[in-house]
């Protein structure tokens, strides 16, 4: 809990851009990869020196650092923790995200001094757990996702004040137990245990009987196949007062891997949900139609509330497509400002003519019409279509430094 008696937002961060976005739209901490050792091995992740940056960065706005170290460890790995772990004594993150024993045994003997976060990689489902882990120096413990709104409030009836509660409340949702899967490195031998997941629970599956080979059999009456794997995405943004009242220290957005425009949008709009919440309770509940709206203009499948309020079933958890939807594309994030002109390294390709929105950290959008656009070199050109060109964009409406550039679509499904 912060010192203003709100909820920390914790939110990830895949690169150093991203991580300024996380900061300036409302996140209180953020959490990182470094380039060893996290469950997010596919993603840009931080060198040591984007990590030093990016605390920096942060600590200019008051807010936190958070390295992931949650692989489950092998034999192999632990001369190489112990030498990150010593890299990162000099960097001083805010804290370590860990989930094995051994590596927290090294965190502890190499930098006592950086609180160490237990994952919910460690299955962490009872209190008698996070007394355990607060025993051996842990701070923090994140709860494992299969647990409901009345266990969590259980575990904080029977742990001390001062050990810290860190729930996920939004992002995919692992449908192994807490994400230790095996399936994917039996199916590609990428281990998802040390951060290489394919994520074959989104794949479609029929059934092969053993004596009818090649004659494959739907699970479902479904031509597209069917997802018994699949889950939809956890979304608890209408249900802030029940994650208040369990008494969670810390609310945990999924995402290691997202994009700046899902960062922004998430982040912006939990920020808002939580301080209208603390200002007013009916302003809160006034607003939720608005929180889902916001929340939906960024790329994602179905929601659900996940464990939170009991077993799941079919209808609440499994979707019946594995197709992300997509109502606004990510444009870029702008630099800076100078003469009239927004610096952007461009994602999407935009054309002169073209009606946008200006994301703004303060909760606002604006509309804005693309009027010109010049590459480095001054030159104008009519579209963008070449991705992380670095572009200068006159607009209809001067963007600020830290304001993201987005276009809105007829909702469009994506593969995911």
């Amino acid at each position: 809990m912060l010192a203003n008696g709100k909820p920390e937002l914790l939110v990830p961060a895949s690169s150093l851009d991203v991580l300024k976005v996380a900061v300036m739209y409302g996140a209180d901490a953020v959490y990182i990869g470094g380039e060893l050792y996290g469950l997010r091995a596919k993603a840009k992740n931080f060198s040591n020196e984007d990590i030093k940056k990016g605390i920096e960065f942060a600590h200019k706005y008051g807010k936190r650092v958070f390295v992931t170290a949650n692989i489950t460890a092998h034999n192999r790995d632990l001369e190489g923790v112990r030498k990150y772990f010593e890299e990162l004594k000099e960097i001083k993150p805010d804290a370590l995200i860990i989930s094995d024993p051994g590596v927290f045994t090294i965190a502890k003997e190499v930098c006592p001094e950086i609180e160490i976060h237990v994952s919910t990689q460690a299955n962490n489902v009872n209190y008698a757990t996070y007394l355990f882990w607060q025993r051996q120096g842990a701070k923090r413990v994140v709860s494992a996702r299969e647990l409901s709104v009345a266990e969590i409030k259980d575990i904080r009836a029977n742990i001390p004040d001062d050990l810290e509660i860190e729930t996920f409340v939004h992002g995919a949702m692992c449908i192994s137990y807490s994400g230790r899967c095996l399936l994917s490195n039996y199916f590609t031998g990428r281990d998802a245990n040390l951060g290489a997941c394919t994520h074959p629970c989104r794949w479609k599956y029929h059934i092969v009987e053993e004596s009818r080979p090649g004659e494959y059999l739907p699970i479902e009456e479904n031509e597209r196949g069917t997802y018994i794997f699949n889950s939809k995405d956890l979304c608890m943004i209408e249900h802030i007062p029940d994650l208040v009242d369990a008494g969670i220290d810390s609310f945990k957005i999924e995402g290691r891997m997202k994009t700046a425009l899902y960062v922004a949008d998430v982040a912006r709009t939990y920020r808002q949900a939580i301080d209208d919440y603390f200002e007013s309770t009916k302003l809160y509940e006034s607003k939720k139609d608005y929180y889902m709206e916001e929340i939906s203009k960024c790329t994602y499948r179905q929601f659900t509330t996940g464990f939170f309020y009991g077993p799941t079933t079919h209808e609440t958890q499994i979707y019946d497509n594995n197709t992300y939807i997509r109502e606004y594309t990510y444009l870029g994030i702008v630099g800076a400002v100078e003469n009239g002109l927004a610096r952007i390294e461009q994602r999407n390709k935009f054309s002169v003519g073209e009606t946008i929105e200006i994301m703004k950290p303060d909760g606002s959008n604006v509309e804005a019409k693309v009027l010109r656009i010049l590459n480095e070199d001054g030159e104008e050109q009519e579209s963008a279509p070449h991705s992380k060109q670095v572009l200068h964009v006159e607009l209809s409406e001067t963007p600020a430094q830290y304001d993201l550039l987005r276009r809105q679509e007829e909702d469009k499904e994506v593969n995911s």
